[in-house]
């Protein structure tokens, strides 16, 4: 894939760079077309801008984690809802189908895996055909893919059921934290790396033996969202329902997805980002911005719409509007979950967005950000584009693995709701209450 990456670089230089007659004047590498970025697909446009970062009212819990702090952000994309289950389930189908062709391939069927390029030059990796029709009933199929099924003394009276514990997806990323350090830069004198790297287990790579490749990070992460939080979150509540359908039945498509972690999320942003670029690539297209989940910064000033100040998405100082109705989905009242229309979460847009054309950035389920969570980072982070990062290694105290979630839930009070409120969760824990949505980095200003 990197080499396949390499070579469509060189291709739109060898296109671009050769260019005609240009009188010794400096003019610039000739485009083709000028450059235009369209909209993506669900995303609404956050302008840059600089806002008051930090808590508009009383710190009523004491936290004094969120002092106000002067910061810029640059422009952005932002899903304008929380991912859906319609949506996650595109990426665990995904996964699944992907693991369904792989073995099919290694079982003898060669249509369904690339082990050519277009020049005729053998793979190292062969790659998953996915125009080749995956038929599930298909006998000669059934052989090869009994391992994505559950064992017949794991089976609930019996029924045949995918087992989705098999359901890993395994991705890489390049470490651009690590390969900024001084350390770590190519040495020209020398023509080699020098210092070190570490993976996400914390093993080190010496990069004078590793090179280039030695920033690849390497991951693995199961998809399936944790269906039994909604039984795990609540002691002596009934919830078995939603434990039951709320992920796969077509009633909830348009709620957003739960039960999923830091972890989860994340790989599902570089997933999304995949799914685009491959297809860019195939089309010949440029190649666009990866999604990521938004930084806490990013987040909060996505929230507040525009408006200076707001204590809420709306702007407003109260959760009712002018006929009392409630704004948002939350916990209005002690026990009583159906004031503002829901027992739990409900229907992604539901209810009005905020100036910026964006849904449900209070209630209904609180978001993962990418930021680590610290009480200080405030003071010590950067006024342009603030952000905390701590990749948290499996042996790391629990302390740190604390990232932050924004916008309050279905289950939270108002002041969870607030756009400066902080809070967080550990990376690795999914809950009934906890969503995301992506962003995208806009190309230029």
């Amino acid at each position: 894939m990197i080499r396949n990456v390499a070579f469509y670089a060189v291709a739109l230089m060898t296109i671009t760079g050769c260019a005609g007659t240009t009188g010794g004047e400096l003019v610039g590498v000739e485009r083709n077309a000028q450059f235009y970025e369209p909209d993506p697909y669900g995303m609404v446009f956050v302008p840059q801008g600089s806002f008051n970062m930090g808590q508009n009212e009383e710190d009523v819990a004491s936290l004094s984690n969120a002092m106000t702090k002067t910061v810029t952000v640059r422009s952005f994309w932002m899903d304008n809802t929380e991912i859906t289950n319609s949506e996650y389930r595109q990426f665990v189908n995904w996964v699944r189908d992907s693991l369904a062709r792989k073995a099919l391939g290694e079982a003898g069927n060669e249509d369904f895996l690339i082990t050519e390029d277009k020049q005729g030059n053998q793979l190292d990796i062969p790659l998953i055909n996915w125009d080749t029709e995956l038929d599930w009933r298909d006998p000669d199929n059934q052989e090869a893919l009994a391992f994505l099924y559950y064992e017949q003394e794991e089976r609930f009276f019996g029924e045949k059921q995918f087992d989705n514990r098999k359901w890993q997806y395994s991705y890489d990323w390049v470490d651009l934290q690590q390969a900024a350090k001084l350390t770590n830069r190519y040495d020209p004198n020398e023509g080699k790396y020098h210092g070190t790297v570490y993976d996400i287990n914390g093993e080190a790579k010496n990069l004078e033996e590793e090179g280039r490749k030695g920033f690849i990070m390497h991951d693995k992460v199961w998809v399936y969202p944790d269906t039994l939080c909604w039984i795990q979150n609540f002691s002596y509540s009934y919830n078995e329902p939603q434990a039951r359908m709320y992920f796969w039945h077509p009633g909830y498509d348009t709620y957003p997805v739960v039960g999923v972690n830091w972890k989860q999320a994340t790989a599902f942003c570089i997933w999304r980002s995949n799914l685009l670029n491959n297809y860019l690539k195939k089309e010949h297209q440029p190649m666009a911005m990866d999604y990521r989940l938004p930084t806490e910064a990013e987040w909060e000033y996505a929230s507040r719409g525009g408006l200076e100040s707001a204590i809420y998405p709306w702007g407003g100082y109260y959760t009712r509007n002018n006929r009392g109705c409630f704004v948002a989905n939350f916990k209005p009242l002690r026990g009583r979950y159906t004031d503002d229309g829901s027992v739990q979460t409900s229907a992604v847009s539901s209810f009005a967005p905020n100036e910026y054309g964006l849904f449900d950035m209070a209630g209904n389920v609180a978001e993962w950000t990418s930021s680590a969570y610290d009480e200080s980072s405030y003071l010590y982070t950067h006024d342009m584009n603030p952000d905390y990062k701590y990749n948290a290694l499996p042996d790391d105290p629990i302390v740190m693995k604390r990232k932050v979630i924004r916008g309050g839930s279905w289950k939270d009070i108002a002041y969870y709701l607030q756009c400066g409120t902080r809070a967080y969760e550990y990376q690795d824990s999914a809950s009934s209450f906890i969503g995301f949505r992506c962003v995208r980095d806009y190309i230029g200003e």
